[in-house]
């Protein structure tokens, strides 16, 4: 993770992809851990995960502090991140205390409607942001879907900026005692399903609540419970009834910058920090070949002149 040293990935409350593979292993990174096969605790002691031999760790707060380094804000819970070491793609967490959330919306969730609800407030979203920054939703890449058994809810956007770039922003919530921890992934869109596969093989197949803040460890009497169900969640915390008339505009506006603007941004500066990786790495290929080959020119020239005309032998 040497370009962790160089120039620190941005990560957020979720964001989607990357274009290109980032240079493999960090060097002199405060707070990361490299695997061995070990467990790693995620910050606030919510859950563990098996950090396995070829993956790295960075807690959260490091993980905040890339996000503010690159220009981006933190959502402020974010928990940690595991990156395989050549940065193909990454997985970040976040912990949300939300309250119980009941699934018992769980057969009622509709999935054209939520659709609607995200263009919605992805249009309103552009207008808080510089044109550059827009994106615009085209639809579902993994409509929502509900595991009962796992207590994981997961879908799948599909997404373009100005520029026509494609965009997958995964989604993935596994439900706990009092809120949720938010499994992000982002990768190439063009290999969104050989890196949602590793993902799920390599860390969130090891990934543990702790006993007490299990989903199934929640006492009705004692613990507080969310306004909304897992159709809310899906939204980001927005009440169905408010989608139903306004989309992802937002709740007096509070929660609609706190959660879909800071979002917006980040995904953006991530795009803009990756895809600008790419092209630095071309442009510097690119550079070496000019030079190379002006070098070769100069050569051929210099060997072609007369002998009269070539500079002397010092």
């Amino acid at each position: 993770m040497k370009w962790f040293k160089k120039t620190a990935v941005i990560m957020g409350c979720a964001a989607l992809l990357m274009t290109g593979s980032m240079p493999a292993h960090a060097e002199g990174t405060a707070n990361y851990t490299v695997g061995a096969g070990q467990a790693v605790e995620l910050d606030q002691g919510i859950a563990t995960v098996t950090l396995k031999k070829g993956m790295e760790y960075i807690n959260g707060t490091e993980t905040k502090a890339m996000i503010t380094r690159n220009g981006g804000k933190p959502s402020g819970f974010e928990i940690g991140t595991v990156i395989p070491e050549d940065g193909r793609w990454f997985l970040y967490f976040e912990y949300t205390d939300s309250g119980h959330i009941k699934d018992s919306d769980k057969n009622e969730i509709d999935a054209d409607e939520l659709l609607q609800s995200y263009k919605d407030g992805q249009e309103e979203a552009n207008k808080e942001m510089t044109p550059e920054n827009h994106l615009f939703v085209d639809g579902w890449d993994v409509a929502p879907k509900y595991d009962e058994t796992a207590r994981r809810v997961v879908w799948s956007l599909l997404l373009h900026d100005k520029d026509n770039a494609s965009m997958v922003n995964y989604n993935e919530r596994i439900l706990t005692r009092e809120g949720y921890v938010s499994a992000i992934l982002v990768c190439d869109p063009k290999k969104v399903e050989a890196s949602r596969k590793e993902m799920n093989d390599l860390v969130l197949s090891t990934l543990k609540i702790k006993e007490g803040k299990r989903y199934e460890d929640f006492n009705e009497s004692t613990d507080k419970v969310a306004e909304y169900g897992l159709a809310g969640l899906i939204l980001g915390g927005a009440g169905v009834a408010v989608a139903k008339k306004v989309g992802l505009i937002a709740l007096a506006l509070g929660l609609f910058k706190k959660f879909w603007i800071v979002i917006v941004a980040v995904i953006a500066g991530l795009w803009k920090l990756l895809t600008g990786k790419k092209r630095n790495k071309e442009q510097e290929e690119e550079e070496v070949q000019s030079a190379a080959g002006d070098e070769q020119s100069a050569s051929q020239q210099s060997s072609q002149q007369p002998p009269s005309q070539q500079p002397p032998m010092s």
